[in-house]
């Protein structure tokens, strides 16, 4: 601050400075083209009141621009308080109006904040982790069920390769014992079997066991009643039994089931006894007499 105002107080000297050198090169120049003399009491008392004038002068400007200076260094302090109060106020007057927000919706604290934040997280994480649970118990259950369906299926499958050797090593046996005896092979793995009951029956024909092949016919009838194939073994099983009617009406259904079974009839000797009926015959086709010939050779 001093040396502000010894700079300020160098800067208004200059041109009082300057006129003073100026007025005493004049004085100078004035007092060498005089003749005589022209000092007196009168002289230097003026001249003693104007050099205590300019004195009075100089400091009274002195005075004046410090005064102003402290004015404008006191302005510039009051407004940087001011600056900084208000600043310091506005901050204060944030957080208070944050702190009524945080208690208006029911956080009290920072601390509430995470834990809610914290709950919130936990039951989405529950939920998702419940709803995937969910998801791969489904999922379990349906691999459970294919995993079964499959075992079923290739239980099944061996089942089937097992009855197909069955019928493959029963159709090379020359005896109707060793057929017989393999249908009940094929029987025990699938009890409900029609065609083995069929043909099971057809092997008791052979044998002579019409009642027998009447009874493995109604088992398969039981079961299909549709089988033209039963049908048709239980009417040979009546045939040879000598119900007649019985046998005609089996052999009708059979034929109007499946037709070839007319060319298969005529050709049967289980019905030898039936070809005098008319109904018999009206029923199949019997077959040429060399046709004849040549099956019972074979």
């Amino acid at each position: 601050m001093i040396r502000i105002l010894f700079c300020l107080s160098a800067l208004l000297a200059l041109p009082a400075a300057a006129d003073q050198a100026a007025a005493d090169k004049k004085a100078e120049e004035t007092i060498a083209a005089l003749e005589q003399p022209l000092y007196s009491p009168f002289t230097e008392r003026y001249l003693l009141d104007e050099v205590k004038n300019l004195r009075q002068q100089i400091a009274d400007a002195r005075v004046e621009l410090t005064e102003k200076i402290v004015d404008k260094e006191i302005e510039v302090a009051s407004k940087a308080m001011t600056y900084s109060t208000d600043t310091v106020t506005y901050f204060f007057y944030l957080i208070a109006g944050a702190s009524t927000l945080l208690v208006l919706i029911g956080w009290n604290s920072l601390r509430e904040v995470k834990e809610r934040v914290g709950n919130f997280a936990n039951d989405e994480i529950r939920r998702i982790t419940a709803s995937y649970e969910k998801r791969l118990d489904k999922l379990e259950a349906e691999l459970h069920h294919k995993s079964r369906h499959i075992a079923q299926a290739q239980e099944e499958i061996e089942l089937t390769n097992e009855i197909h050797s069955l019928w493959l090593k029963a159709s090379q046996e020359n005896t109707a014992q060793s057929k017989i005896a393999i249908y009940d092979q094929i029987l025990q793995l699938r009890p409900d079997d029609v065609e083995a009951l069929t043909y099971k029956a057809d092997a008791a024909l052979l044998l002579g066991q019409a009642q027998w092949a009447s009874s493995l016919a109604n088992r398969a009838l039981d079961i299909d009643p549709e089988n033209s194939h039963a049908l048709y073994q239980r009417a040979c099983a009546f045939a040879e039994s000598d119900s007649t009617e019985e046998a005609l009406r089996d052999l009708q259904h059979a034929i109007d089931k499946s037709d070839s079974l007319r060319l298969q009839a005529g050709k049967d000797p289980s019905f030898d006894s039936l070809h005098d009926n008319p109904r018999f015959l009206d029923m199949v086709v019997l077959p040429a007499d060399g046709e004849d010939e040549a099956t019972a050779i074979s």
